[in-house]
Order: C-alpha cells, then structure tokens, then sequence
C-alpha cells in the first residue's frame, strides 16, 4: 500500500513509460558533445576520459536499449529474406 500512495510505479513498464526520453536523450548528446569539442581542441587525455564516461553512462546504456527495441526495421526481411 505503500507504493501507491508515494506514487511509485508497480511495473517494469511503468517505469519504462515514464521516463523521461529527451532528457537522456539531452544528456548523451551533451557528452558526445563534449567529447567532439575535445578532440577539436586535440585533448585526447580528455576525449578519452569523457568516452570512459559515456560508455558507463546509465543514460546512455538506456538510449542504446531504446534504440534497439524500437527499431523500426524489426519487421523488414535481411539480406538473407528471413524475418
């Protein structure tokens, strides 16, 4: 009885639905962001640190499992015509 009345979700799926899509969305592209500034700059040591950050971001991590499972191909036959 808790949960419901803190307003915690009860599902996986709700929780999938409510987060929160452009703010990890925003947040990843600011780190990519950063990370192609760096590389202008020709600061590898810092380039490479903020990769070692994206690569672990939880953010990230969830933007590329959004990615796949909505891919909107999953439908289309591959090269070899099998679904």
């Amino acid at each position: 009885m808790t949960a419901l009345v803190a307003g915690a979700p009860s599902s996986d799926a709700e929780k999938w639905n409510n987060i929160n899509w452009k703010t990890v969305e925003a947040h990843v592209y600011q780190l990519q962001v950063r990370i192609a500034k760096s590389i202008r700059e020709d600061r590898w040591g810092k380039a490479k640190a903020l990769q070692h950050v994206l690569s672990r971001s939880f953010m990230a991590k969830l933007l590329a499992i959004k990615t796949v499972v909505s891919n909107k191909g999953s439908r289309t036959a591959g090269i070899d015509q099998v679904l």
